[in-house]
């Protein structure tokens, strides 16, 4: 199984990203993966929330495949602990899936046809963070279930 994160906007923090690509790096040694950013919207100052939201909608879905599994980041989500999480990552590895897709919106969420598409709605926080963060603490996240999996010693619980 490949894990593919996508995420709207490049992180112009690079604290942030230092931390993501660490995060990465480390991940490799589990699985494949890889952290695709698209592009922000450019004129975005002159559109609407919604056509903001349409206009990434529809890049988002160019970068999928048909026999992908699509997994939303929002926070109105399934929140799971990082040991459900955990279990959540070996149940889609057992399924015999070739690419699970968790997606990262922007700053206003994604739009009804990204939706429509996702097959699950997870959440890490009742809390808003920025999608910039987000990116940070699932990256973490899935490196933390992999260390769990794995039995290793990263995790405390």
């Amino acid at each position: 199984m490949q894990i593919t994160v996508l995420a709207i906007g490049k992180t112009d923090s690079t604290e942030l990203t230092r931390l993501i690509h660490m995060y990465e790096k480390r991940l490799g040694h589990y699985i494949k993966f890889q952290l695709k950013v698209i592009p922000d919207i450019k004129n975005s100052k002159n559109l609407s929330e919604s056509q903001q939201k349409e206009k990434e909608g529809e890049l988002l879905l160019n970068q999928l495949q048909p026999s992908d599994v699509l997994v939303v980041m929002d926070e109105n989500g399934k929140q799971l602990t990082s040991m459900e999480f955990s279990r959540f990552l070996q149940k889609k590895m057992n399924s015999g899936l070739r690419n699970l897709v968790l997606a990262i919106g922007g700053p206003y969420g994604f739009s009804d046809a990204v939706y429509q598409r996702s097959n699950e709605k997870l959440g890490l926080s009742k809390m808003t963070f920025s999608h910039q963060m987000v990116r940070l603490f699932l990256v973490e996240q899935l490196y933390r279930g992999f260390t769990i999996l794995r039995n290793e010693p990263y995790h405390h619980q």
